[in-house]
């Protein structure tokens, strides 16, 4: 167990503009990682282990992408107790992304709005920090990276950005997520539609069989996507993704619905809206995509977890692993440890 409950330090960081809260806790989690002081959070991690698209992963609990774009702290987040840690979204170069304010909480539902768009220091950058990082994949963790297009890149060429990016971190990667359902890229979630998906998915499976023989090991490839889409759209994901031998989908990211949150403060302010009100819109698609897919189709649960009942809803629903972003925010590392637990219950 951590040494400080995160139920003492969380009312000092929401005291503080949402957006500084998170550079200052990722920036203490960077400065601190390495040094004798992690104990403050470290947690012993629950061994649950299973196998998913040939990858063994200690537990079913990872973290989701979003929270480190720059994958400065895998190892000081992995000693919270993660079997997996998805990183990014990067992008071939680095970008401001949008003006701020730009992330926004509402307590009263458990939820974060955001409308970042893809921040980042540039696929350089993070392939640095993610070579320096050691201790958690050498306890055994698994590191997925996540990838997306540069906003200033128009979205006819977007293709290109996800082949630079999916080369640059191929030789990294346990398993490489394509991001086409950010909400705050200028239409990036047309992507999602069949032709375009066709294209982009058909373009990387090539690519990756190229970089597969080079460097002699096949790194899986994810898909996220947006809980949005109405069943007939989730049908054609799952087509597609069968059609070009994806290794898996991860449902879901944010969601442009408001209709949880209607009437609170920031509720409508533009971007994504994460934690509790995307848990059941979340589900739903799982529970879509597992019909559609079938039995054995690696599926990724996020949305909306925010205790172990949470995290065992999300495989009942369907899925195989569970990540975290939202919740981590409002519970803190315990929640980790708890959905793990319920999870190695579960069996």
């Amino acid at each position: 167990m951590a040494l400080i409950p995160y139920a003492l330090t969380r009312p000092f960081l929401f005291g503080l503009d949402p957006e500084h809260a998170h550079e200052l806790t990722l920036g203490s989690l960077a400065r601190l990682q390495d040094t004798p002081a992690r104990c403050l959070w470290t947690q012993a991690r629950v061994q649950d282990p299973v196998t998913v698209a040939g990858l063994r992963f200690p537990n079913r609990i990872g973290l989701a992408a979003g929270l480190d774009k720059n994958g400065r702290c895998i190892d000081g987040l992995g000693d919270m107790g993660f079997g997996f840690i998805e990183v990014g979204t990067v992008t071939p170069l680095g970008q401001p992304g949008n003006p701020k304010p730009r992330m926004f909480r509402l307590p009263e539902r458990q939820a974060l709005i955001n409308r970042l768009g893809f921040n980042n220091e540039g696929l350089d950058a993070f392939l640095a920090n993610v070579q320096r990082a050691r201790r958690f994949r050498a306890a055994g963790g698994l590191l997925g990276l996540n990838i997306g297009k540069n906003a200033a890149t128009p979205i006819e060429r977007a293709v290109d950005d996800y082949l630079i990016g999916l080369a640059g971190v191929y030789p990294h990667a346990d398993y490489v997520t394509v991001n086409i359902s950010s909400p705050n890229t200028q239409n990036l979630r047309s992507l999602q539609s069949d032709e375009a998906l066709d294209g982009l998915l058909g373009a990387l499976q090539a690519r990756r069989a190229e970089l597969a023989a080079q460097h002699g090991r096949q790194v899986p490839m994810f898909l996220k996507i947006a809980p949005d889409l109405d069943e007939t759209q989730v049908g054609v994901i799952a087509a597609t993704l069968k059609k070009h031998g994806l290794d898996g989908v991860i449902a879901t990211n944010t969601t442009l619905a408001r209709e949880a949150v209607a009437g609170l403060p920031h509720a409508q302010e533009a971007g994504g809206l994460s934690g509790r009100p995307v848990f059941e819109a979340s589900n739903r698609v799982i529970r879509q995509l597992r019909a559609a897919l079938g039995p054995g189709f690696p599926i990724v649960g996020v949305g909306g977890v925010l205790s172990g009942e949470d995290a065992r809803a999300k495989i009942a629903a369907g899925a195989d692993l569970v990540q975290l972003y939202t919740g981590l925010i409002y519970r803190g590392p315990e929640l980790v440890a708890e959905a793990a637990r319920a999870l190695a219950r579960k069996g």
